[in-house]
């Protein structure tokens, strides 16, 4: 079976978005989908379709890079997690320390788009650093 196969429900989801410059190919065994799109709710399916096959996103064999393009400074997103609170980095990884925290359902707001998978916030409390963009919404 092929990592389309496997994911078909996955690649479905990203075909059907509104995403622009869409990728899908499979590479040493990593099936990566790549694109931007304009609006947070085409992530999401990407994102919640990855969710029905496998609920704690532990899969290494697939690469999901889809940006939400066109956020201005400053703009106002809502921390989406599932249960837990967003860890706010020092670096754009899962390994740099942790800095601040926001709970689910709270604001942050945008400092900087610094790549498609990390962007510097500021919470509340005035912690800044990095957090997964996936669980963040505009």
């Amino acid at each position: 079976m092929t990592l389309q196969e496997k994911y078909k429900s996955v690649v479905a989801a990203a075909e059907a978005a509104a995403i622009s410059k869409l990728t899908i190919t499979e590479q040493e065994g990593i099936l990566y989908i790549a694109g931007t799109s304009t609006k947070n709710e085409a992530k999401d399916a990407i994102w919640n379709a990855l969710g029905e096959l496998d609920p704690s996103y532990s899969a290494s064999d697939i690469n999901i890079n889809v940006q939400v393009a066109g956020l201005a400074v400053g703009t106002a997103l809502t921390v989406a997690t599932e249960k837990s609170n967003l860890n706010i980095r020092k670096e754009p990884s899962t390994e740099g320390a942790i800095v601040g925290k926001a709970a689910k359902g709270e604001f942050v707001v945008l400092v900087d788009q610094t790549s498609d998978e990390w962007w510097k916030v500021k919470n509340s409390k005035g912690e800044e650093g990095y957090a997964y963009s996936r669980y963040l919404k505009a």
